[in-house]
């Protein structure tokens, strides 16, 4: 008996996931370079004259006191717009779920241990950092989130761009990374629960999925609706953006038959421009805004509290993805695909530590009641996500040429059907066409080399 063909890692993608996957990540990328110029925009106004007024800004409050919604700016971004990034976060896993990566256990095990590892991996580097050095453990889970789209920034700004498999496994682990991290935030920073506000949330999600269930269409219907949960979820004491990413979850990501697309993907492309657009660069803006001085950069390489943030990031998050996937593929057996090679898989793993927006939002709940340490471990997770970057960037410029030559494969369509020719080998009409263009393209050829001998014969003899 023949034995089974071993599973392969990181292998080719399906068409129409890699074209869900691209235009996913076209539009994380354009987000992140956002993101990216709101927090230098950030940064600059924190740090010059204008340093007043960005204070007074982002402390400046608006809102409902009878409802208790008086929140200042920087309060509204971080439980308010970022609802709208944890929306599609659960969009995104929803997704994922039912039609994309995780809907397989088998082929889901990987990415979900390498996600989970790489956020215990980091938590326990932060711990032992804390404890030799006698700080605080509650910043443990700051160095446990990726920010993808800050993650695609970077490979915008540096000029790579990765192979489909490589990038999906990027998005699968900030889709898992998401989940745990709003898990984690709802359990450990949830503060005294009103059961009156948190009861109407549940609810109103309750009222929610039934609309949804009956095929009850019109935003005038779910965004007020959307609006009273997210209300009612941030007066219980559960942190608002899980009301984002519940609502995410019930939404329907399968096709019925005539449908183009399911009603998740349609809202996901209608929100996930205001989301990285919009909500997570504003967020930045309002809380990426921290004095930088010379004293204050080597505070964070001297204080327990910061030094594990930055370590967890660069270290914890590169080691932990990395020792996951690998021990998952020993111990299931799977094999890595053999255009790659495991170098690539830590240079990913090492991207991955770049932990911009969830790890600010979880660094402001755990330090709440210390502001000053608050602005400090601000300071340690852009430091952190900077390192992260740049060691990254030069693993993958290492080998630049090499997803070049893979991309271009993918994307290579010589017979220009809209479909790249690797998802087309199987297929006879394809090789028919492509004898034809060959065809086409010999009798061209000898065209022009009976003109270019009648040319040559006529001509005059070289002296």
């Amino acid at each position: 008996m023949a034995a089974p063909t071993p599973r392969k890692f990181l292998g080719r993608l399906s068409l129409p996931e890699r074209t869900f996957v691209a235009d996913a990540l076209r539009a994380e990328t354009v987000g992140g370079v956002l993101l990216l110029a709101a927090a230098i925009a950030a940064l600059i106004w924190a740090n010059t004259p204008l340093r007043d007024s960005y204070e007074t800004v982002s402390n400046f409050h608006i809102g409902f006191a009878s409802i208790g919604l008086d929140l200042s700016i920087q309060h509204w971004a971080a439980d308010g717009l970022l609802a709208l990034f944890f929306f599609v976060a659960g969009i995104e896993l929803k997704r994922e779920l039912v039609a994309g990566e995780l809907r397989d256990r088998k082929a889901a095990a990987l990415p979900v241990i390498a996600a989970i590892c790489g956020m215990a991996v980091p938590a326990l580097v932060y711990t032992l950092t804390v404890t030799i050095g006698g700080g605080s453990t509650d910043g443990w889970a700051v160095p446990t989130a990726t920010d993808i789209a800050f993650a695609l920034a970077v490979l915008a700004v540096i000029g790579t761009s990765l192979p489909s498999a490589l990038r999906a496994f990027l998005l699968t682990l900030a889709v898992v990374d998401d989940l745990f991290a709003i898990l984690i935030i709802a359990v450990f920073f949830t503060n005294d629960l009103n059961f009156a506000a948190l009861g109407g949330a549940v609810i109103g999600l309750g009222v929610f999925w039934l609309l949804l269930r009956k095929g009850v269409r019109g935003w005038y219907v779910y965004v007020p609706l959307a609006l009273v949960i997210w209300g009612l979820m941030y007066n219980s004491g559960v942190h608002a953006t899980v009301a984002g990413v519940a609502m995410g979850l019930m939404l329907r990501c399968t096709k019925k038959e005539g449908e183009e697309h399911s009603p998740g993907e349609h809202i996901e492309h209608l929100v996930r421009p205001l989301s990285a657009g919009l909500a997570v660069p504003l967020f930045a803006l309002f809380t990426a805004g921290v004095t930088v001085s010379g004293s204050a950069l080597t505070d964070v390489f001297t204080t327990p509290e910061t030094l594990g943030v930055v370590l967890g990031l660069v270290v914890g998050k590169a080691v932990g993805i990395f020792g996951g996937t690998w021990l998952a593929a020993r111990f299931t057996k799977a094999e890595l695909n053999d255009d790659l090679a495991w170098p690539d898989v830590f240079a990913v793993a090492s991207l991955a530590g770049i932990g911009f927006t969830v790890s600010l939002l979880i660094g402001e709940l755990a330090f709440a009641d210390n502001l000053a340490l608050t602005d400090e471990i601000k300071a340690s997770v852009l430091i952190g996500s900077l390192i992260a970057a740049v060691f990254s960037g030069i693993l993958l410029k290492l080998r630049v040429r090499k997803y070049r030559a893979l991309v271009d494969d993918e994307e290579r369509d010589e017979d220009q059907d809209g479909i790249p020719d690797i998802y087309e080998q199987d297929k006879p009409e394809y090789h028919l066409r492509m004898a034809a263009i060959y065809e086409e393209k010999a009798a061209e050829h000898r065209r022009k080399a009976q003109l270019a001998g009648a040319s040559h014969d006529g001509g005059d003899s070289p002296a």
